[in-house]
C-alpha cells in the first residue's frame, strides 16, 4: 500500500469505517451500495480488497478491488464530493494498480458508465484503453459501461506507474 505524503493516508478498509463509507458511496453513486454488502466484502470474499483514504484520519474516499484469478477487477472507486477534484480519486487507483504487482496480477479491468467522462480521462491517463461494451450494464439508470483493461502489467508499465507516483506525490504536497 502507498504511503503518500501526510496530511494523506491509506489503509485497508475496517469494518469500523462502514458508516463513512457508506455515507460517500450514497454521496457518489445513484444507488448506493448495500451496508451489509460492504460487510459480506469484507468479512467474507476473500477475493475483495477494500481499502480507505484518510485527510488528518478523516474518511474521505474508498476503493475496492477483486483479485479472480491473475486478473485485477477494480469494483468501486469514491470520494467524498467535498474532497473531489484533488487527485484522490487518482491516489486510489494508483494504489490498486501498484498493488496488482504484489499478488502478481498480469491485467487490470473495470466498467466506467459511458457518462463518466472524468474517470475515463483518469483511467486513460493510465493507459486503460476500451476493449468492450456491456449495454444496459447499470441497472439503476439503465446506461452502458465501457470495459476498460490494462495489460501487459510489465516492468515498462510499473516503471510508468512510479513515475506517476512521483509526479502525483508532489502535486499531493504542494496541496496540503
Amino acid at each position: 500500500m502507498l504511503h503518500p505524503p501526510l496530511p494523506f493516508s491509506l489503509r485497508p478498509m475496517q469494518l469500523a469505517d462502514l458508516q463513512a463509507v457508506a455515507t460517500i458511496d450514497r454521496l457518489s453513486y445513484p444507488t448506493p451500495t448495500r451496508e451489509s454488502l460492504f460487510h459480506h466484502e469484507l468479512s467474507e470474499n476473500k477475493m475483495a480488497h477494500y481499502q480507505t483514504l484518510a485527510v488528518r484520519k478523516t474518511i474521505v474516499g474508498f476503493a475496492g478491488y477483486w483479485l479472480i484469478g491473475d486478473e485485477v477487477h477494480v469494483s468501486t472507486i469514491a470520494i467524498h464530493p467535498d474532497w473531489r477534484g484533488q487527485h484522490l480519486g487518482e491516489l486510489l487507483f494508483l494504489d490498486i494498480l501498484l498493488s496488482a504487482y504484489q499478488h502478481p496480477a498480469c491485467l487490470v479491468t473495470l466498467e466506467v458508465r459511458r457518462s463518466n467522462s472524468v474517470a475515463q480521462a483518469l483511467y486513460e491517463k493510465y493507459e486503460l484503453v476500451v476493449v468492450g461494451e456491456r449495454r444496459g450494464y447499470y441497472r439503476d439508470t439503465g446506461e452502458d459501461a465501457l470495459l476498460m483493461t490494462v495489460t501487459p502489467l510489465d516492468g515498462r508499465y510499473h516503471q510508468f506507474l512510479i513515475n506517476q507516483q512521483t509526479t502525483l506525490f508532489a502535486h499531493l504536497q504542494t496541496e496540503a
